[in-house]
């Protein structure tokens, strides 16, 4: 079944999370958002606090973004001070490392700490991409195990690439149940966003949000949809 334009917008985190982005560019990024009918807007922690009127438009922002390579303190830190400058959301990226070590207490300690320090919606980034299938698995357990909300793909800014369906369907598989899903990083089309969503994703991170919604133009609405979404 194929998702409706007002159905996928309002899964949608609109980011903006380049190094050169403008305040300007983040006002206009919030404009956007409130038009499309956004479910957020998603920017770098040095926007903050978002002064654009938001309207219904939530704010999300990122931690230990992009690599993840910082410590457990500095992660908890960052996230704190961004919940009092007023995100609602959190997108926190693990130490992929500790992971590759086999190490997935230490991440979820990492994710505990982060968690304790947000006063709103953690969402942890585990880079995919980057990962095996196993590797994804014990990322969710672990995001899962420290209290996350959800778990997310990618950051968009790993060379090995963003998300993918075979990682949502894991990712679904693993805690989909219990976690929400973030498909983030490379979907730039309406038939990818839709695959994402039959996959399991029940959030997606798009920066290209209009050309994504265009395309879903001319499917039935929802109340012609049966069962829709």
């Amino acid at each position: 079944m194929e998702i409706t334009r007002s159905a996928l917008a309002a899964m949608v985190d609109h980011t903006l999370l380049k190094t050169d982005a403008t305040h300007e560019q983040v006002a206009a990024l919030v404009a956007e958002a409130r038009e499309l009918g956004a479910f957020s807007v998603c920017v770098s922690p040095s926007m903050l606090p978002v002064t654009a009127e938001l309207g219904e438009v939530k704010v999300a922002t990122v931690c230990g973004f992009p690599s993840g390579n910082h410590s457990a303190e500095a992660k908890a830190f960052e996230a704190a001070e961004s919940s009092r400058l007023g995100a609602d959301e959190v997108d926190m990226v693990i130490n992929i490392g500790l992971l590759k070590e086999g190490r997935a207490d230490a991440v979820e300690a990492e994710i505990a700490a982060v968690r304790a320090a947000t006063t709103g919606l953690l969402k942890v980034i585990i880079e995919s991409a980057a990962l095996t299938d196993d590797e994804i698995v014990a990322a969710c357990r672990a995001a899962e195990a420290a209290g996350a909300d959800y778990v997310k793909t990618s950051t968009g800014f790993h060379p090995a690439g963003g998300a993918s369906v075979h990682a949502v369907e894991l990712m679904s598989a693993t805690v989909g149940q219990r976690l929400g899903v973030k498909a983030s990083g490379g979907i730039r089309d309406y038939a990818t966003a839709n695959a994402m969503v039959e996959a399991g994703a029940t959030r997606l991170g798009l920066s290209g949000t209009r050309a994504v919604l265009d395309g879903a133009d001319g499917v039935e609405s929802d109340d012609e949809v049966e069962g829709g979404y």
